[in-house]
Order: structure tokens, then sequence, then C-alpha cells
């Protein structure tokens, strides 16, 4: 088998009805930078050539978080809390340890109900 193409970048897509308030979240309180907008969707960067995008729920492409979690890997779990805790975003619970995958960890959801997990490694 010959060797696959290069992959340069990688996008995470969540999907919206509200697009500005949802992009306030990602900008103001994740403090995410914005790479690109394309009017119904814009993308963040997350670290270079990482990015999370964030579009409107059009034609296919509907609001569905059930089942997807975006895991942002962190030193400082518990800074992220302190910030999003500050910020009133939906924290699921306090940071916890969870020995059985050697990692501190956070949940919170956006304004869609989207997961996202802020991780710590503990092995590292």
């Amino acid at each position: 088998m010959s060797q696959a193409p290069a992959i340069n970048d990688a996008v995470t897509w969540v999907y919206t009805d509200d697009l500005d308030a949802t992009c306030a979240f990602y900008s103001g309180v994740l403090e995410l930078k914005l790479w690109c907008d394309a009017g119904v969707a814009r993308i963040f960067e997350l670290r270079p050539s990482t990015y999370v995008g964030v579009c409107l729920d059009l034609d296919w492409r509907v609001v569905e978080p059930r089942g997807s979690m975006l895991t942002l890997v962190t030193d400082d779990v518990d800074g992220w809390y302190a910030r999003l805790t500050a910020a009133n975003a939906r924290c699921k619970s306090p940071p916890e340890r969870n020995d059985k995958f050697g990692i501190y960890a956070l949940l919170v959801e956006d304004p869609n109900g989207y997961l996202i997990e802020f991780q710590q490694r503990l092995d590292r």
C-alpha cells in the first residue's frame, strides 16, 4: 500500500442556531482567535493547524451535540474552571481526577450543549 497523502490541518465543527452567541463563547470566554469568517461559518484557532469551527445549522448540518465532545488538553484545568465559572459557563461539575484514564478533567457545555472537556494528563 502506498503512503497516505498528508493531512495539513484539522477542524472540528459544532453547529448552532445562534452564530453570534456561540462565537461569543468561543472568542470571548475561551479567548480563541478568529482564523476565518465565512459569514455563516467561523473558524477559531486552537493552535497552529488545529481549529474549531462554528456553523449555522444549514440543510443537513444540524445542532446535534449528543455523542460528541471536544477535548482541549491543558496543564491548568483549575485555572479553566475558575475562568469558566466566572463567565457563568455551564460546567457539568468541578474538575475531577479520573484514575482509570490517568487524567484530571472538567466538562463544560457550549451554548448549544456540545461538551468541551478540559483535560490534564496525569502521567506526564
